[in-house]
């Protein structure tokens, strides 16, 4: 168990956190979340020593080791695949270092035996006989191959450093694991292995992630910062937002009579908790929900944006054939014989391992770009936005605020008109008067919404716009896509994103594609 007590966290005049009391115990696994610059990554730092509170303290239970996912992808550049997984159990590498030290020597006496003896003992009682398997196994389980397990660090891509450092943090069965952003850059079958891997996990979880479908899979309480503070509420990512969004509501509309109120709350925690299917965790989580009480659930002060598009125009009858697309980047093809055509309500999702490829597309279809060979068509009736994966171009070296940015794009160039759509990304009074060129990644992206909301297409190609987003943004994208009635090509490493937008899924091969009318689920389930 870890207990937090009386933490409070201070940057000079600004709070972050204060009187926080906790307890994350065994079993469980708690989703950190709250907006950007609440304070989760903090939070977690504390909690694994990283940094020290201004008041109160964090106690770990006798004898639990605590494991962290590191973030310092080139610290272990010198060591081997096999020994950096290894080194997530500290004592037990020092042990193995000690000893082979000892056996090597070359005058070999009785104190050393005696040494010898008792780290063998220690590394018995570590399971260091079974050190190595474990950690191949799960490497394995990440998709690192053996072929690469005695190879050094440095050798590897980055996403591969990635998943040694998430078995590093596995490895040894750690009593508490702290992971900050896990299935960042891991594929979908990683994802899915680390789900299984937390569900059956004895210990104790606390993880922060923008990915929703993990938070759903592996969560039974989350942890929510904000305003300050931190508590802890029972269920999954979905039962959270969905139970305080529905609170919010009911406190917002002063004619509800107290019974009502308390009739549609016990029913959404019946429903849901009926939901839970028959993993471990969703068993687990199920009994947790069983013992909510209304009282248990409250309203999130947490401020959403709105994403709502709206297209000028309904599409006509033709609206996008492409025709053998091909292009070569650096000598390198990225597409190949790209072939297929579009119909009206159409919400593709763009999938697979070639995310050039993808991107390359939408830059073709965008105009951007041309390709070497094949060709393709918008119909007459078609209006067109784009989100590019990298929108650095629009803000760097662009000295205006976010008013006189936004009036570039904007046939109506009225302050009024172009402050209502960034009040709806969350620029509202002197927030919409910022310069486009200091704003943060996520903010750059709110910004680029807000254009395309403006555009009224009535096509959207979207290549990763949830990166960079926290989970209310993400949210609001999500419900604004589901929601709009018209054709969206897009692309998106978020599963709930995918799953709850997509009616038709192309995956984009070495040599042209594999098209299929159905969900993202259906498709994972097919190629499984």
């Amino acid at each position: 168990m870890i207990s937090v007590n009386n933490v409070s966290l201070r940057y000079g005049a600004r709070k972050l956190f204060d009187d926080v009391n906790l307890k994350f115990v065994p079993g469980n696994c708690y989703g950190v979340i709250g907006a950007n610059g609440a304070g989760k990554s903090t939070f977690l730092k504390i909690l694994s020593g990283e940094i020290e509170p201004n008041t109160g303290e964090v106690s770990i239970a006798s004898g639990v080791r605590l494991s962290v996912l590191k973030q310092d992808h080139f610290q272990y550049d010198n060591c081997k695949v096999l020994e950096t997984v290894i080194m997530g159990n500290a004592r037990l590498f020092e042990i193995m270092t000690e000893k082979d030290a000892i056996y090597s020597k070359a005058d070999f006496t009785d104190e050393d035996g005696i040494r010898a003896s008792e780290l063998e003992g220690e590394f018995a009682d570590l399971n260091g006989w079974e050190a190595e398997s474990e950690a191949s196994s799960l490497l394995q389980g990440l998709g690192i191959k053996t072929d690469l397990h005695d190879k050094l660090m440095s050798e590897l891509s980055g996403s591969e450093k990635i998943k040694v450092l998430l078995a590093q943090a596995l490895f040894g069965k750690p009593g508490v694991l702290i992971l900050d952003e896990p299935t960042n850059n891991l594929d979908i079958k990683s994802i899915s292995w680390l789900e299984e891997f937390l569900i059956n996990f004895d210990g104790t979880v606390i993880v922060v992630s923008h990915d929703r479908h993990f938070l759903n899979n592996v969560c039974t309480h989350m942890a929510d910062v904000d305003f300050g503070k931190i508590k802890l509420f029972m269920g999954n990512y979905d039962f959270w937002y969905e139970s305080s969004q529905l609170a919010l509501q009911l406190m917002k509309d002063q004619n509800k009579k107290k019974e009502e109120k308390i009739k549609d709350l016990q029913e959404f925690i019946a429903r849901f908790s009926a939901n839970a299917s028959k993993s471990k965790q969703a068993t687990s989580r199920k009994k947790l929900l069983d013992k909510i009480s209304v009282d248990d659930i409250m309203p999130s002060t947490r401020r959403y944006p709105f994403v709502g598009f709206k297209p000028e125009r309904e599409v006509g009858n033709d609206i996008l054939f492409v025709d053998g697309l091909s292009k070569t980047i650096e000598g390198v093809k990225v597409l190949d014989n790209v072939t297929f055509r579009v119909s009206k309500d159409d919400k593709i999702a763009f999938v697979g391992e070639n995310e050039i490829g993808i991107t390359t597309l939408f830059k073709i279809l965008a105009g951007e770009m041309q390709p070497d060979s094949g060709e393709f068509k918008w119909g007459v009736t078609i209006t067109t936005a784009y989100f590019p994966k990298d929108n650095s171009e629009y803000f760097n070296d662009v000295d205006l605020n976010l008013v006189e940015w936004l009036r570039q794009y904007s046939d109506e160039k009225s302050e009024s008109y172009l402050r209502g759509f960034l009040g709806r990304m969350l620029f509202s009074g002197e927030e919409a008067l910022k310069k486009a060129k200091v704003l943060s990644g996520g903010e750059k992206v709110r910004c680029m919404l807000s254009k395309m909301m403006m555009s009224s297409a009535n096509v959207l190609i979207l290549d990763q716009p949830t990166n960079h987003l926290d989970l209310e943004s993400i949210t609001a994208v999500n419900n604004g896509l589901v929601d709009y009635k018209s054709v969206v090509l897009f692309a998106s490493h978020d599963h709930q994103f995918i799953q709850t937008i997509a009616n038709r899924i192309i995956e984009i091969k070495d040599s042209g594609v594999v098209d299929k009318q159905m969900s993202y689920d259906e498709y994972l389930e097919q190629n499984q």
